[in-house]
This record gives C-alpha cells, structure tokens and sequence, in this order.
C-alpha cells in the first residue's frame, strides 16, 4: 500500500487547521505518500462514513459533535475514552477492525498544567458535550476537588453524572443563566461550548485574575470570552494550544512513529491569528 489516509471529520469542518499539523508531520517524518484531508460529518452519518473507508485509511479525528458516536461504533476501547465516554480519535488496525481513544484529556493535562492549574482546583466547564467529557477526566488527573458542569440542557448534565461518579469527582449541574456566577468563582473555567453561544459572558463574568481560562475553539480568535478574560488578567488557554497536544498522540496512533512536534507546532503557528491571545 503506498498511500496511507486519515482526515478530520465533524460539522462544521472547514475551519479545522488539523490538515496543518498532520501534514507538516507527515514531510517532517519523511512519510511520504500520506495524506490528511477534512471530512464533514455529522454524529449520525459517522457509522456509515466509517464503514465505507477503504484499508488505505489509517485513522480518523472526530471533532464535534461526534465524539460519543465514534465510540459507540469502536470494535476496542482505550480506558480513557472509556472514562469520558467519548472518542477523538478513531484508528483502523490491520486486521481492518476499529480502536478508540481520547487524546483530548491527555492533551488538556498537558496545556493545564502549563498554565499552572494545580491539585485541588476548582473547575467550572461550560457545556456537556464530548469535550466536557473529556475535561472531567482530565479534572479528575489534575485531583479537581470539584466540577460544576453549566449547560443549556438538564439532561445533558444528567449525562455526565455517571461519568463523574466513576471517576470519583464531585458534579454539580447548573443552569445557563447562572454561568456567569459560576466563572467568576472557579480556579478553572473550560468552555466547551459552539461558536458564539459563551459570547455573552464576556459582559457578564467579574473575572479573577488567578483564574485560568481554557476556551477550546480557535476559530475566530481571540473569542469574547478569552479577550474579557485577558484584560481581566486571567491566563488564556487557546483551542489552538489543545489542537497540538492532542494532535500529537493521534499521529502516533496513525503512523506508528513519534511525531515531530517541533515541526508541527511551527506550522501551527504559522496560522494563529495576529490577535491571538496564545497562552495569556
């Protein structure tokens, strides 16, 4: 097989810059013949998209919003995917059958800890989708002594109470009308949320400077929430900043070589916008 395959899937898509960094990996390792290309698919449409891939097909990323879906639809399951109960990444193995794992939650230790969240914090993550999922595991390995989860919808916090209930972290669910509250008083605040549902926030959290704000979109950047938090003096933890990390494990799971992620992160940052707030 001289070409090898793998691409992002989600909707929307067109803004992923995850083709940047796979592909500057691709020339940096010297593998040659390997392609990563954007897929748009929806969580429903998933299974079917997977079936069809040919053996040329290494892996997929699965952004929103079909993490649950892919690992609904993995033959094997990674213990952290498990745990979140949602995939980020889908690899084909040779016997043609498909393995699951979350490199999300690796991923948003690494940029945490770089931002100095530290044992015992206090987190508030905004949303309860696939990415709030893998923000409670990686709570639970920052030893979070709390998560509330702020959602639009009741039953999407009912959702992730048994996930916390594994993970032994306390949950709290609170209403979307109280997520301002709820940022103002956390060590912690990760939104998950679409594009521009967060955006009103940014008029409403009294920030704390010691506060740490992951916001995991990247596209448009600075989001108004990220730029309230800067000015507010909080350090600002970009989509672009997770983008990398959890980018790294999946070209390892994919190619089976380590991934240079020099090089990666060079062309990464070759596409940040000018009013990037980077890491704060």
């Amino acid at each position: 097989m001289t070409g090898r395959r793998a691409a992002v899937v989600g909707r929307p898509i067109a803004h992923s810059l995850s083709p940047v960094i796979h592909e500057a990996g691709y020339a940096a390792a010297g593998l040659a013949g390997w392609s990563y290309t954007r897929i748009e698919c929806g969580a429903a449409e998933l299974p079917a998209l997977v079936a069809g891939l040919g053996p040329e097909w290494a892996g997929l990323s699965v952004t929103m919003p079909g993490k649950e879906a892919a690992l609904a639809l993995a033959d094997d399951v990674s213990p952290v995917a498990a745990a979140a109960g949602a995939a980020n990444t889908l690899v084909r193995r040779t016997d043609g059958t498909w393995y699951a794992d979350n490199t999300d939650v690796t991923g948003m230790v690494e940029v945490l800890t770089a931002a100095g969240v530290s044992t015992g914090a206090t987190v508030t993550v905004l949303g309860a989708g696939g990415t709030a999922r893998a923000a409670l595991v990686a709570a639970a390995r920052l030893t979070a002594s709390g998560v509330i989860v702020v959602a639009r919808r009741e039953s999407a916090i009912a959702e992730l109470r048994p996930v916390a209930e594994a993970l032994g972290i306390p949950l709290t669910g609170a209403g979307w009308p109280d997520a301002a509250g709820y940022a103002a008083g956390a060590d912690v605040v990760v939104a998950t949320v679409p594009k521009g549902v967060a955006d009103p926030l940014a008029a409403e959290v009294r920030w704390r400077p010691s506060t740490v704000l992951f916001d995991a979109l990247y596209d448009p950047w600075p989001t108004p929430l990220a730029a309230s938090a800067s000015a507010a003096g909080c350090r600002v933890v970009s989509g672009l900043d997770l983008l990398l990390a959890q980018a790294v494990g999946q070209f390892e799971h994919f190619t089976g070589v380590p991934a240079p992620r020099a090089a990666m992160a060079h062309a990464l940052a070759g596409h940040r916008r000018p009013a990037s707030l980077g890491r704060g």
